[in-house]
């Protein structure tokens, strides 16, 4: 049961920092590799409130989400909204170029060092319910993920600006006809793809660390996520992140000799029965 929680954490983690990638890739058909270098904004920007302004983590949480969201719409205005009709290879090769100047740039401001995080001491430590060990910052993780997860698909669902972000990508040209503007609702799609990067950069601090490699280093996680989830599902994304947690976690413990193969592994078994992933279009066909 412990390795079941930590596993179920360890995807909530995941989820929270793919799921802006589920955003900008399957709502707004941008194939943004760049999202890794939002997270790791978002995680140095929680860092550096903490390390040198003293700002306490729950408050600094919120904050390197605006300030991601804040990069995002800046570099939407500046240079994403030129691609969003380009072919996938432009937006790759452009995506990754951001990557590559964003971990230079990391590494000139703070170093290839690891960056310390002090956790607040209400989250520190382990609960011990039922005869299973819980860390109280895992299970904060599982919280935040769960009430995240909620709020996202009754976003996208249920509200106006769900239906107008599904009829902007849809069909643009339509969509301008029916008065939605369409710029209006990439830019905050864009800024809430940010935002969520960012949220989930600061979160996975104290368990995946920050380095400038993190784009680089954890980008094929947010991409198996979006490719097992289906594309642009927020519910699928939350599926496949706890699938995907649970058999890392269970396949390192019982397997070790495995390594970190039991993710791809299970990538493998979903895309060959389910190609467009577990709740993708067409998938249930």
């Amino acid at each position: 049961m412990t390795i079941l929680f930590d596993g179920v954490a360890s995807g909530m983690l995941l989820f929270l920092i793919s799921v802006g990638l589920s955003v900008t890739l399957g709502l707004m058909n941008f194939v943004n590799l760049a999202h890794g270098a939002f997270a790791m904004f978002g995680g140095y920007v929680c860092v550096t409130l903490l390390n040198r302004l003293g700002v306490p983590f729950l408050a600094a949480l919120p904050l390197a989400a605006l300030a991601s969201a804040a990069v995002g719409v800046l570099l939407e205005r500046l240079l994403y909204r030129r691609l969003y009709g380009a072919k996938p290879l432009d937006q790759v090769l452009f995506s990754l170029g951001l990557v590559f100047v964003s971990m230079s740039a990391a590494q000139y401001l703070f170093g290839a060092e690891q960056q310390p995080l002090q956790l607040p001491a209400l989250l520190r430590g382990q609960l011990h319910l039922a005869g299973v060990d819980i860390g109280v910052y895992r299970l904060f993780l599982v919280i935040v993920g769960a009430a995240l997860a909620w709020a996202l698909q009754w976003m996208v669902a249920a509200t106006r600006f769900g239906a107008r972000l599904r009829a902007a990508v849809d069909n643009p040209r339509a969509a301008r006809g029916l008065g939605i503007d369409v710029d209006r609702v990439f830019v905050i799609s864009f800024a809430l793809g940010s935002a969520l990067a960012g949220l989930g950069g600061a979160l996975g601090v104290e368990m995946l660390g920050l380095d400038p490699e993190f784009p680089v280093k954890y980008i094929v996680y947010f991409l198996i996520v979006v490719a097992v989830g289906g594309s642009g599902n927020i519910k699928g994304s939350l599926l496949a992140s706890l699938l995907l947690g649970v058999a890392d976690v269970a396949g390192k413990y019982y397997v070790p000799q495995a390594g970190a193969f039991m993710i791809y592994g299970v990538m493998i078994v979903t895309l060959i029965f389910r190609p467009q992933g577990l709740f993708g279009r067409g998938a249930a066909k």
